[in-house]
């Protein structure tokens, strides 16, 4: 590589590092005052796109010149942080309270909306912007030619932190995020109006997620599935940063730009991997972020209150868990295939949902990747079956809950040295690593083809055979978790859980106990992983996907993570309602959205939670 090509090749990462810069900058602000992870960001940096190919060439129909460009693109930018404002005053105002994991749902309703109105509004085909006018041509560099446009991004960037700063520094606005994001509750015990503050952050987080898509649009067209591909990215900046810090998050976007501008002619074949890598690497090395304050951690974690009290089923309660049971075997003898397969998904996802809540629930560990150990042992099943061994099912359903299990070993020896969002942020980090992983080792796992072929052994070939293979290891291992979860070792994770300090302090070796919980659940995992790849007949890099990840994050807060059977009902529920809504419309997933926003508003504690509370309410008073 010459020097020319270097600077040319150094210049175009500066321009997408800027520009992710702007994305970015915006989410930090949010997470550092709301302390809200705001999954809608990249639907906000989506609308932004969206409303600018529309306003900008209908302005520059009266005059084609830069200033009304520019005007478009700032009138966009302000419509999408109004929307911010609407959707922090509808919704977001409204949860506050509630745990982090709920507020992390409704923002993924809101995704799930914002996909389909896009859709409904602009139809399914992507969307060129025009070009910016005085900056279409090329500037000669070195004897190479670059985009004035992508030059003009580069100062974008620091204009934005400039304007940032000023505000910080010498606004009483600016002073007030500071301060939230130091101490929140302080803040408002000294009487500050945290509502308007609020209201005010979500508008700047959003105008800055707007302002990032609207500047897009003469380098890429607007497209509905631009929001989680950005989504993505602009978490790692923030986590890298250090979660709440503008100036991080500028360094940690300048450092991402460069590493994925130099790092496909350098690492082709592990392009995806490169990010969060970084991302994992700097979690365990500098766990706050290269300019966040340790200090800060405690306030930012994201635990929920998790399984508060462990009662052993009434007599009533083991009817209606037998009936369901009953139940549940019968579906082979009154329903066709289509019930069967359903029937299957449920139990496999029931089983990946449970491990996740013996995870999250009683062992107060976050994970955002959970669908890493479920999609590993998918392929390990997969690849054992179809590969150069050709083993049956049996062998390979062996291996699924090990390679899940083994993964979550390797992974959760770095991730439970940590707490709170920076733990969380680091099983998403490791997650997306083996979905790179899958998705471009082709010669090993097929990219983004997969694995076709992964069929069960001769005699449970039928769907009817297969359904009870998939019953009796489902429920067994849900049933072995639930033991583990009334068993000492159970009780040890939940002290942890409720205080690391006291639990270490009367001996417990903390780091120790919840290693082997995660490694114990990321088995699990893999067994649900390995029975759905049978289930399926072939594998995709999409098992392991952030969506697959928040599906299973959705069935346990649908279900009631303070509960312990609530992530089984979650899990019904919530495929069943995917099912139901995904043949009746195209725009599914604005009911589904809907769906999970209306739970959160109404069923914080979840389905079960909210059964057991009436069930408390209306109890009979024992005499005092």
């Amino acid at each position: 590589m010459d020097l020319s090509f270097i600077v040319i090749q150094a210049l175009s990462g500066l321009a997408s590092a800027s520009a992710l810069f702007v994305i970015a900058s915006g989410l930090t602000i949010v997470f550092g005052v709301t302390r809200i992870v705001n999954f809608a960001h990249g639907s906000l940096y989506m609308l932004g796109a969206y409303l600018a190919v529309t306003i900008v060439p209908w302005l520059l129909d009266f005059d084609r010149s830069p200033t009304l460009f520019f005007v478009g693109v700032l009138i966009s930018a302000t419509v999408v942080g109004l929307l911010g404002v609407v959707m922090e005053m509808l919704l977001l105002r409204r949860i506050y309270k509630v745990p982090e994991l709920f507020q992390l749902l409704a923002t993924f309703g809101v995704v799930l909306i914002v996909q389909d109105i896009v859709l409904k509004i602009w139809g399914p085909v992507d969307l060129p912007g025009p070009r910016a006018p005085g900056l279409r041509h090329g500037v000669e560099i070195m004897g190479q030619r670059f985009p004035a446009y992508e030059l003009f991004l580069i100062f974008v960037g620091p204009v934005v932190l400039g304007l940032l700063t000023l505000i910080m520094q010498k606004t009483r606005f600016g002073i007030l995020i500071r301060a939230a994001t130091q101490d929140r509750e302080m803040l408002g015990a000294l009487g500050v109006n945290q509502a308007m503050l609020f209201t005010g952050t979500l508008f700047l987080g959003a105008f800055l997620a707007g302002l990032g898509g609207a500047l897009q649009i003469p380098r890429i067209p607007a497209s509905s599935h631009m929001d989680l591909s950005i989504i993505t990215e602009a978490f790692v900046v923030t986590v890298i940063g250090g979660m709440g810090s503008v100036p991080g998050a500028f360094i940690a976007a300048l450092i991402i730009g460069l590493l994925q501008a130099f790092g496909i002619l350098i690492f082709p074949k592990i392009t995806l991997v490169l990010v969060f890598l970084l991302m994992a690497a700097v979690l365990v090395v500098k766990p706050w972020g290269l300019l966040g304050k340790p200090d800060a951690v405690a306030n930012r974690a994201v635990l929920p209150e998790g399984i508060l009290n462990l009662k052993r089923f009434a007599k009533v309660e083991l009817v209606i868990v037998a009936l369901a049971v009953i139940a549940l075997l019968a579906i082979p003898f009154i329903g066709d295939n289509y019930k069967i397969k359903v029937g299957i998904e449920i139990m496999v996802f029931a089983l990946a949902a449970f491990s996740l809540n013996f995870l999250i629930g009683n062992g107060g560990i976050v994970s955002f990747g959970h669908a890493a150990y479920f999609g590993v042992g998918a392929y390990a099943a997969g690849l054992l079956v179809t590969g150069p061994l050709k083993l049956p099912m049996e062998a390979a359903l062996i291996a699924a809950p090990v390679a899940g299990g083994l993964a979550a070993a390797l992974f959760g020896y770095f991730v439970v040295r940590l707490s709170g969002i920076y733990l969380a942020m680091l099983t998403l980090a490791f997650a997306q690593i083996t979905y790179a992983v899958c998705f471009q080792w082709v010669e090993v796992t097929g990219g983004d083809n997969g694995v076709v072929g992964v069929w069960p052994s001769a005699w449970a070939s039928s769907r009817q055979v297969y359904f009870y293979v998939v019953a009796v290891l489902s429920l067994v291992a849900i049933a072995a978790l639930r033991h583990v979860i009334y068993a000492p070792f159970g009780y040890t994770l939940r002290a942890a859980r409720d205080s690391a300090i006291r639990a270490d302090a009367i001996g417990i070796d903390v780091r120790t106990h919840r290693w082997l919980g995660f490694t114990l659940a990321g088995a699990a995992a893999g067994l649900a992983g390995g029975l759905y790849a049978f289930s399926k007949g072939t594998i995709d890099p999409t098992m392991i996907s952030i969506a697959m990840s928040i599906d299973f994050l959705v069935m346990i807060l649908t279900g009631g993570i303070q509960t312990v059977m609530g992530p089984l009902v979650g899990a019904a529920f919530f495929h069943s309602i995917k099912d139901f809504f995904m043949p009746l419309t195209d725009f599914w997933r604005f009911f589904l959205g809907l769906s999970i926003i209306t739970m959160v508003l109404l069923f914080p504690r979840g389905l079960v939670g909210a059964a057991e509370g009436l069930k408390a309410r209306f109890a009979p008073k024992e005499a005092t």
